[in-house]
């Protein structure tokens, strides 16, 4: 078994926007992906040890000199200079099936059984997939050690210790969010306290109710308010200076990205990681979990390649093999169930519990807002700030955060 270990992976300059080839049989066809400056040189090393994924064809990595070169790439593609299989972000699946740069693949059970519902669904757009799903990208939270033994079973749990230890200790907050920002790292706090930026039941958007009810607002107060009405300290309405006051041992909870793990055992702290807990034990605040994945084009088809690519896709990117020696590059949560089960770094498999445990799809039609609303990425933060800088009242700008994602919600359903 592939053992997982954190490494360095230097990319030549000489490679960047370059094409790499692995040598094969000249009759083999070529299968050309397409990834950013990262993904790119690690996929290379990957396809380096081993390139009979597919009989009778070679996989080619072209990689881009960032994620953006690689999306502005991507959009200014023709049939003649497109890739058949492009390595992205779930977001690009919804614009890429519009505009027909996109080609839908129908994957067996048995390869769909490799996944969660919540990892197909993120690549899929309107009943169609066009793609599989590589790796977790997600948030989850990390506690200090050496000042908390063990991990908290509720919110409240969190707060109360705060609370009394923060003079003793010299904390600065209790919790604050590290990773992800305050929109979406923070929509674990969100969902944490009762509020959702939308309610999926059986892998579905639900349009009835109040996706922030009453009793956000009433933990709001509960948690986050001293008797005062202005904030505890507990959660600051910002992510500046989170992950150094962290680090410093100043907050003992924080909530970190699955990418800047590495950060936080170079310091010695333990991959402890979990979601936030709930105001109930045994609940957990959900967080967004989109996963990356290996989507087919249309320029397959034109090149005549299309099978190929499909087999790639399932034989290589979907395979537990190929997902293992991946990630044992990449190190980030495989999606691949199979390749969860390999022997992953302590991070790889707390971030991957903790994504079991409460992630959902990110829904970027309806979190990206709509006429006569604001977007999600706005308004969570603006919330914060309101509340625990400004005083105001939290039950009256919880409504207007209801308000606008009801509106949200209704419009963007229309486009999944």
């Amino acid at each position: 078994m592939i053992r997982f270990k954190s490494i360095a992976v230097a990319v030549a300059a000489a490679l960047v926007g370059s094409v790499f080839m692995v040598p094969a049989q000249a009759q083999d066809k070529e299968i050309l992906v397409w990834a950013d400056e990262t993904r790119g040189p690690n996929l290379t090393k990957v396809v380096e040890g081993k390139n009979d994924w597919v009989a009778g064809y070679k996989i080619v990595i072209r990689t881009f000199s960032s994620f953006d070169a690689l999306k502005t790439a991507v959009d200014n593609a023709t049939d003649l200079t497109g890739p058949d299989i492009i390595v992205g972000a779930n977001d690009w699946v919804a614009t890429g099936a519009k505009n027909g740069k996109l080609a839908p693949i129908t994957l067996s059970n048995a390869v769909k059984n490799r996944f969660t519902p919540n990892n197909l669904f993120d690549l899929s757009y309107k009943g169609n997939l066009y793609g599989v799903p590589l790796d977790i990208n997600n948030v989850a939270m990390i506690y200090n050690t050496k000042l908390v033994k063990s991990a908290p079973k509720s919110f409240g749990d969190m707060v109360n210790y705060y609370l009394a230890n923060k003079s003793k200790q010299k904390l600065v907050a209790g919790l604050c969010v590290a990773g992800g920002g305050m929109s979406w790292g923070a929509h674990s706090i969100l969902s944490a306290l009762g509020g959702n930026a939308y309610v999926l039941k059986n892998g579905k958007v639900v349009t009835s109710g109040n996706p922030v009810p009453a009793e956000f607002s009433a933990n709001v107060k509960k948690f986050l308010l001293a008797k005062n009405g202005k904030s505890n300290g507990f959660l600051p309405a910002s992510d500046a200076g989170c992950k150094d006051n962290f680090l410093a041992g100043k907050v003992p909870f924080a909530i970190i990205g699955n990418w800047e793990w590495k950060d936080y055992v170079f310091k010695g702290f333990k991959m402890n990681l979990m979601p936030v807990p709930g105001v109930k034990p045994g609940t957990y605040g959900n967080m967004f979990g989109s996963v990356s994945g290996a989507m087919l084009t249309s320029y397959a088809a034109k090149r005549g390649v299309e099978a190929g690519a499909k087999d790639v896709l399932t034989k290589f990117f979907a395979s537990t093999e190929g997902a293992i020696r991946y990630q044992s590059v990449e190190l980030r949560p495989p999606a691949e169930k199979g390749a969860q089960q390999a022997d992953l770094t302590a991070a790889q498999i707390g971030f991957g519990k903790a994504g079991s445990l409460a992630g959902i799809p990110q829904i970027g039609a309806i979190l990206n807002g709509t006429a006569g609303s604001s977007s999600y990425w706005d308004l969570l933060p603006a919330f914060w700030t309101a509340v625990l800088v400004d005083g105001k009242n939290p039950a009256a700008e919880a409504k207007k955060l209801n308000d606008f994602f009801k509106k949200n919600i209704e419009a963007g359903v229309k486009d999944l």
